[in-house]
């Protein structure tokens, strides 16, 4: 990625002209950015395929800033953009690792 990793940038990464950029909390799943009202969206952050959007291929901000195969995430609702959190092991499983339950009945993974 084109970000650098010092110690601001990792609590805010460059901004594009048209897109709002965050970077996603370990786990993360939802958008957390406040609407005008001071209310969470809580969109599902999707992988984003920037470059077979049309919108965005009109725009070209993210491919020009980050190249043509980033990890880039977009809110579904208001289109936020989430850059991975660098220190989340990155593609694991989309839904994240899960959690250890608290029940006793988590099962452990199977063998290769």
């Amino acid at each position: 990625m084109a970000t650098t990793q010092t110690g601001s940038s990792a609590t805010a990464p460059e901004q594009l002209p048209h897109h709002k950029v965050k970077i996603k909390k370990p786990g993360q799943r939802s958008c957390n950015e406040k609407d005008a009202k001071g209310k969470f969206c809580g969109g599902h952050l999707k992988r984003w395929s920037y470059t077979s959007d049309i919108v965005e291929q009109a725009c070209g901000d993210v491919e020009k800033a980050w190249g043509p195969n980033a990890e880039v995430y977009r809110c579904e609702h208001c289109k936020t953009l989430y850059l991975p959190n660098p220190e989340e092991a990155g593609g694991l499983n989309v839904a994240g690792p899960g959690q250890t339950s608290v029940f006793g009945l988590t099962l452990p993974p199977k063998e290769k």
